[in-house]
This record gives structure tokens, C-alpha cells and sequence, in this order.
């Protein structure tokens, strides 16, 4: 009697060794533990390249590789159809130059949104706004700035944060950032089109 031996592929793994197992790219489960042990110790591939590289894997290519070393089993694939080996060198440590990456990273980002801020400001004509809602609420003319944008300088961070959800390791929630939604679509997005590119050059379309 067959044993049946569970697989769940994830759609993307990230490794950073050259000899990639089964094991890394999802979960594996068998009644009989040998079964399962041999399976999750099969070498899926050796990569040749000293840079980064996503690679396309099969499921039916595990199958047949997995049917092979235990014919008496009957696999279950629970998970992805294709799962992509993102190759990711060892970091070298260099802590002075990501500390300089970061600091640049957050330096474009400030001033990148500041710039987006102030052009909305310009583009809305906001002082102009405050003026005439001072002048309609006071009945006087203001000689400067107002307690309205002082409450819209103090307003606009918060809001910021509060839309975010996010500040250092404190959140309002444990609902997933506006932005963190965004990075997972577009990874998926990345992903499917990958898998998608893959299938192409293998059945000889080309679309590019």
C-alpha cells in the first residue's frame, strides 16, 4: 500500500547557498518519516551564478524527481504549481555603506515627499485658503500666519503616521501597512509574471 506525502510549495523562497534542497522551498509531510526525510534531502539544483538570480521551478519536475527515489509513495501538491528560487549572494559585511545607503534611502525620501507636500500646498492654494477662512471667522485680515496652520503643520505628520500605521515598533494595529499591502501586490504581480515569462520561453512564444 502507497503512502501519500503532502506538498506545499511557497511561490517564492529566497536562498542564499548554491545547492538548493526541497526542504528550503516549502513544507513536506508523510506519515512515514523515512519517505519524508528522503524527500526533503533531494538537491534541486546547483547554481553556477556569483549574482543575484531567480530561477523557475516545476512542481511536476519535483514529482517526478520525488516518484523516483520512493515509487511507493502518492504525492499530494497541496501548494504553488511553480515556485521561483530567488538566489541571494551572502551579504558581505560592509556595515558603513548600508548605514550610508539607509541615510541616503531616507534622505530622498523626506525631501521627495516635502517637495510632493508643498507642491499640493501650491498647486491647492492652502495659505490663501487659511487667509480667507481667518477673514470670514475673525472679520480681520491676518498679519501673519494663524492658528490654522500651525494646527495644519502639527495635523499633517499625524495623519501621516496615523494613515501608515506605522512608527518605529509602535502601531496602532496589527493590520498590515498601506505600503506593505502595495509591496506584496507588486511581488506577487513580479512573481506571476516570472512563472508566466518561464512557461513562454519553454513552450517557444516570445512576447518581448
Amino acid at each position: 500500500m502507497s503512502e501519500v506525502l503532502y506538498l506545499k510549495l511557497n511561490q517564492n523562497t529566497e536562498v542564499h547557498e548554491k545547492e538548493v534542497f526541497l526542504s528550503q522551498l516549502g513544507s513536506i509531510w508523510c506519515r512515514d518519516k523515512t519517505i519524508e526525510s528522503k524527500c526533503k534531502a533531494i538537491k534541486v539544483m546547483n547554481i553556477h551564478a556569483n549574482k543575484k538570480e531567480r530561477y523557475v521551478v516545476s512542481v511536476m519536475d519535483l514529482i517526478t524527481r520525488m516518484e523516483k527515489l520512493c515509487e511507493q509513495v502518492e504525492i499530494n501538491n497541496v501548494g504553488e504549481t511553480d515556485c521561483i528560487i530567488d538566489y541571494q549572494p551572502k551579504p558581505e559585511g560592509r556595515p558603513v555603506w548600508d548605514w550610508i545607503k539607509a541615510a541616503l534611502v531616507c534622505a530622498v525620501s523626506f525631501f521627495g515627499a516635502a517637495f510632493a507636500i508643498m507642491t499640493f500646498n501650491n498647486d491647492g492654494d492652502v495659505s490663501r485658503l487659511f487667509q480667507s477662512i481667518y477673514s470670514q471667522v475673525m472679520g480681520i485680515d491676518p498679519s501673519g500666519p494663524t492658528i490654522l496652520e500651525l494646527t495644519y503643520s502639527i495635523g499633517l505628520p499625524i495623519g501621516i503616521l496615523v494613515f501608515f500605521n506605522h512608527f518605529s515598533k509602535a502601531a496602532l494595529s496589527k493590520d498590515p501597512t498601506p505600503i506593505e499591502v502595495q509591496m506584496r501586490t507588486y511581488e506577487k504581480d513580479v512573481n506571476s509574471t516570472l512563472i508566466q515569462n518561464a512557461e513562454r520561453e519553454e513552450s517557444g512564444i516570445d512576447v518581448s
